[in-house]
């Protein structure tokens, strides 16, 4: 049995999402408010780790449903 389209374009979709998400993720933690809390608190944002998080699992789920046969 063949591999559905359907499932192909969602893996793709998912991980573009997925690298969107970290990149955007990326631009806030290069904020100034971010580097503020940063400096006071000695870690990222909630914000920020949410977008990556975010962005990691949304890219291996892409992948996975791209490459699965």
């Amino acid at each position: 049995m063949g591999k559905n389209p359907l499932t192909t374009i969602i893996g793709i979709a998912l991980a573009v999402c997925g690298l969107g998400l970290i990149y955007w993720g990326y631009q806030l933690a290069d904020s100034v408010t971010s580097q503020i809390t940063e400096a006071v608190t000695g870690a990222a944002p909630d914000k920020v780790m949410k977008f990556y998080i975010g962005g990691a699992v949304s890219l291996a789920v892409g992948i996975y449903l791209f490459l699965r046969k």
